[in-house]
């Protein structure tokens, strides 16, 4: 029999069927239990999941995933599974729980997430002991891709970049001062527009406004966020997201500067969750 383990976002959703050295992975729509009813849920299941995994039985289920912090929406995806899944023994957690298995295991650690967000916390091999207060992408989320997202645009509106950025800038996007102001602060999901942005920073990477924009913003989460547990000094570091993977030179440099050790790096969570599963 097979395990199945899904790591889903907002967006997007990756699930793994493993069954011993054999593993498939498929990609289904993000499922968020805010935007989404459990009777959703359980059509997307059927549609999206149902037909890759062609009738092979299923033991256990581990799903992480976006909002399943809180009980009610963990329960409503619980449902769901095990309406779809009625065999299977289903187990339902958050993402920041996701990371930290991925990336520690069994063993004690700092465990960070840098993508469109960002999250840390200490685990102590078993579970998560403290978590840097997290208060959203208009308040915080340093060193996320919506911070470092944030940064550029306001480059660009406050015509801060160069005449060589501005350039590619206009290039990349072909936006306008109002166009901006109305998807940040009009349309939904302003988070995701922002972090769009952080792109612009990994390709131009070199230039010195770019450097600063990186190093200050993932300074500020090591600043905001890690300087505040005690464990920092004690424990690996790990750090898991696009944005960390993208620039771990920089994460590196930063471990060395504020003396700490740094632990894996990863791009997402799956191949950690597969082997501490397994």
């Amino acid at each position: 029999m097979a395990i199945l383990i899904a790591d889903s976002g907002a967006t997007k959703c990756e699930w793994c069927l493993v069954n011993g050295k054999k593993k498939k992975n498929i990609f289904t729509q993000g499922i968020s239990p805010y935007f989404f009813t459990g009777e959703q849920i359980q059509e997307l299941l059927i549609k999206d999941l149902l037909p890759a995994l062609k009738k092979q039985e299923i033991s256990d289920i581990f799903y992480y995933g976006t909002g399943c912090a809180n009980p009610v929406n963990a329960k409503m995806i619980k449902t769901a599974l095990k309406k779809v899944f009625p065999a299977s023994k289903v187990t339902v957690d958050h993402d920041l729980m996701a990371a930290a298995r991925a990336m520690s295991g069994r063993e004690k650690g700092i465990v960070c997430i840098l993508g469109t967000g960002s999250n840390s916390c200490f685990y102590n091999g078993k579970k998560i002991v403290k978590n840097s207060p997290g208060i959203g992408y208009i308040l915080g989320d340093e060193g996320s891709g919506a911070y470092l997202g944030k940064k550029v645009v306001q480059y660009f509106l406050y015509n801060t970049f160069d005449e060589d950025l501005s350039y590619k800038f206009n290039d990349r996007y072909h936006t306008s001062h109002l166009e901006i102001l109305e998807s940040v602060y009009r349309q939904p999901l302003a988070n995701r527009y922002l972090a769009t942005f952080s792109l612009f920073l990994a390709e131009n990477r070199g230039h010195y406004m770019i450097e600063n924009i990186i190093e200050d913003g993932l300074n500020d989460f090591f600043f905001n966020h890690l300087c505040k547990y005690n464990e920092s000094w004690k424990l690996p570091i790990h750090f898991v997201g696009g944005v960390a993977h993208g620039f771990r030179d920089i994460i590196q440099e930063l471990c060395s500067s504020y003396e700490l050790e740094l632990g894996k790096i990863a791009k997402n969570p799956m191949e950690g969750l597969i082997e501490y599963h397994s």
